[in-house]
C-alpha cells in the first residue's frame, strides 16, 4: 500500500519509537554489566603466603587476606585468633575446619567474628557452633556476615569497613580433652553486593586498630601512628561515595528522557487532524 506524502512524517515518528526504546534497553544492559562482573568473590591468593599460626588475643591475631587458607596448630581449650580486611559492599564468609585427635569425647566448637571496634557481629546464616561426636576426625564451621556498610548511626551495630577478627575455640570442653593437640584451617571469602547495599554517607577512615607512637613510647618520632593491622583490600579502601547505583540512576534518567520524547511524538502526531489528499 502506498503511503501518502502528507502522512509520511507521522509514520516515521511512530516507527522511530521502538528503535529508541531498543537503544535504551541496550544501554541499560550495558550499565548492568559492570555490576554483574563485580559479583564473584576475589581470586584466591597464594596459600604459601598465608600464616601457619594463630594469635592468642586480638592484639596478636594472625593477619590473613581474603581468599587465603590459613592453618594453625594448637591445643583444645586455646583461643585462636585471625584478622582480615573487609570493605564497603562486601559480604564476608568465614569458614573453619578443626582437625581433632584420634580419641576424644564429644566436643562443641564455636567461631565468632568481631569488627574493628571489637563488637561481636551476628551471622546471617551458617553453622557457627557445631558439636563433634566422640572420635570424629574433624568439625566444620561457617559464618556469613551481614553486608559491610559505608556508614551507620552511632547506636547501630552494623558491620563497618576495616579490620575483622575471627576467634575459634571449644566451648563446654570435657576436662579430659583439655590440652589435646588440634589443627585448624580458616578461610575468608567475600561476595561483592554492589549498589544494593549503598548508603548515603561514609566513614572518614576504616576501622583499623592502631596506637599513637612518639619518641617517648618507642615510636619513630615523626608523630605517625604505629598500625597494628597492615593488610588492606587489593584496590585500597573504598571512599564510600561511588557505587554502581550511580550507573543505574543515569540509565534510568536516559530511559525517562527517551520515554518522554516518544510520548511527545505519539501525542503530537495523534492530536493533529488528518488531511486527506485530493484524489484519495
Amino acid at each position: 500500500m502506498r503511503i501518502p506524502r502528507v502522512l509520511l512524517p507521522r509514520v516515521l515518528r511512530i516507527a522511530s519509537v521502538p528503535r529508541a526504546l531498543s537503544a535504551a534497553l541496550l544501554l541499560l544492559g550495558l550499565a548492568a554489566a559492570p555490576a554483574a562482573a563485580g559479583t564473584p568473590s576475589p581470586d584466591p591468593s597464594d596459600d604459601g603466603k598465608a600464616p601457619a599460626f594463630a594469635g592468642t588475643s586480638f592484639r596478636t591475631a594472625a593477619e590473613i587476606e581474603q581468599g587465603q587458607r590459613a592453618t594453625a596448630d594448637g591445643s583444645a581449650g586455646d583461643y585462636l585468633y585471625w584478622s582480615f580486611p573487609a570493605d564497603t559492599g562486601q559480604r564476608p564468609t568465614v569458614r573453619a575446619t578443626v582437625k581433632l585427635p584420634a580419641t576424644h569425647a564429644a566436643e562443641t566448637w564455636r567461631i565468632d567474628v568481631y569488627d574493628g571496634l571489637r563488637r561481636r557481629q551476628a551471622c546471617q546464616y551458617g553453622a557457627q557452633t557445631r558439636t563433634a561426636a566422640a572420635g570424629a576426625a574433624s568439625v566444620e564451621l561457617a559464618c556469613v556476615l551481614r553486608t559491610v556498610r559505608a556508614w551507620a548511626e552511632p547506636w547501630a551495630n552494623d558491620p563497618l569497613p576495616g579490620t575483622y577478627y575471627v576467634r575459634l575455640t571449644a566451648v563446654g570442653l570435657p576436662t579430659a580433652d583439655r590440652g589435646l593437640p588440634v589443627g585448624a584451617e580458616v578461610r575468608v571469602d567475600a561476595e561483592d553486593i554492589g549498589g544494593a547495599a549503598a548508603v548515603d554517607g561514609s566513614l572518614a577512615e576504616p576501622l583499623v586498630p592502631g596506637i599513637a607512637a612518639d619518641e617517648r613510647d618507642g615510636g619513630d618520632g615523626d608523630g605517625s601512628p604505629a598500625v597494628l593491622f597492615g593488610l588492606e583490600p587489593d584496590d585500597g579502601w573504598s571512599s564510600g561515595w561511588w557505587s554502581d547505583r550511580w550507573v543505574w540512576t543515569a540509565a534510568g534518567g536516559v530511559l525517562a528522557a527517551l520515554a518522554g520524547v516518544a510520548g511527545y511524538a505519539l501525542t503530537r502526531g495523534s492530536g493533529r487532524p488528518s488531511r486527506v489528499p485530493p484524489g484519495v
